[in-house]
């Protein structure tokens, strides 16, 4: 398994910040708190990506880290509205670097997989980006588990190799413990999972009539709009309040309690509510927890209909 670590060689922490509503809903003031209550708390890896709010993101984001070059890790990540061309990556990776201030990124991903760039252009160019030492993991963003092989593939031809993963998971988005945490493991390749709270679905808050992504913004009321969906976000609030934990804390707790996750990524608005996920560090779910959320969801079929057992 790829060793993630600061470039002073602190290990990469369980948990990470994702910074996509910073310039969003989050000012440089609110970032600036909740940088500094993740780090009080050994947080060492903050993501972003060039899409981000128009490269607002990478901004903030690069004020922020500037004092701590070397003691965390920065990830970002290529655009998602083109082609992952040579000349459409070294032109956003030179706008990142610049708004990051970094010479050098520690992670950088693809952000979605692209079936129109031949791959040997796509990681040819991030392999020589590499071997001038502008990047040190070259990473994937949501890519199928056949995406990741075949890119690995490619990779092998450069002298290099994906490090990084980065695929979403959640108590109702478990479809990477079939194919992606397994082909990862396969290939020792490091797993930084996003959206633990499912859009804020797993906090509980709309049951109880609050509004938010959900039911405000199309893709996200799609992607957690199945009724069973809001059915377990219901039996995780009953199980938080028997227990007198937060919805949050135990959702966050279950995805990085899975010994494929390297780092799960948190994120929030402001400091408040950003409390309840950076409690799940301190959060070890026993076993008879585990397997009672884990029960709320249905488990993902296998990727075939035959296996060593039947």
């Amino acid at each position: 398994m790829t060793q993630l670590t600061t470039r002073s060689e602190t290990p990469i922490s369980r948990m990470g910040y994702g910074a996509m509503q910073f310039g969003r809903t989050v000012d440089e003031d609110g970032a600036r708190e909740m940088f500094r209550a993740c780090t009080d708390v050994g947080i060492n890896i903050f993501d972003t990506a060039f899409s981000y709010e128009k490269g607002e993101s990478e901004r903030i984001l690069g004020k922020l880290v500037s004092p701590f070059e070397g003691e965390v890790i920065v990830a970002t990540k290529a655009p998602n509205d083109r082609p992952a061309s040579a000349d459409n990556l070294r032109d956003a990776f030179a706008q990142s670097r610049q708004r990051l201030g970094l010479a050098c990124i520690d992670i950088y991903y693809l952000h979605r997989f692209d079936p129109v760039t031949p791959l040997e252009e796509t990681f040819g160019t991030l392999a020589e980006m590499q071997s001038r030492g502008e990047i040190r993991h070259i990473g994937v963003s949501n890519f199928a588990a056949w995406q990741i092989m075949k890119a690995q593939a490619v990779c092998a031809k450069f002298g290099t190799r994906i490090e990084v993963c980065q695929p979403m998971y959640n108590l109702v988005k478990r479809q990477v413990e079939v194919e992606i945490l397994p082909a990862c493991n396969d290939q020792g390749i490091a797993v930084c999972a996003y959206s633990p709270l499912g859009g804020g679905l797993l906090t509980g808050k709309y049951a109880e009539g609050a509004r938010g992504r959900l039911s405000e913004d199309p893709t996200y009321a799609s992607r957690y709009g199945q009724p069973w969906m809001h059915e377990a976000a219901r039996g995780l609030s009953a199980l938080a309040q028997s227990r007198n934990v937060p919805a949050a804390t135990l959702a966050v707790a279950w995805g990085a309690r899975n010994p494929g996750i390297t780092s799960m990524l948190i994120s929030a608005r402001n400091t408040a509510q950003l409390q309840p996920s950076l409690d799940a560090l301190n959060l070890v779910l026993p076993d008879d927890l585990y397997a009672e959320i884990s029960a709320l969801s249905p488990e993902p079929p296998p990727a075939t209909d035959r296996s060593e057992r039947n």
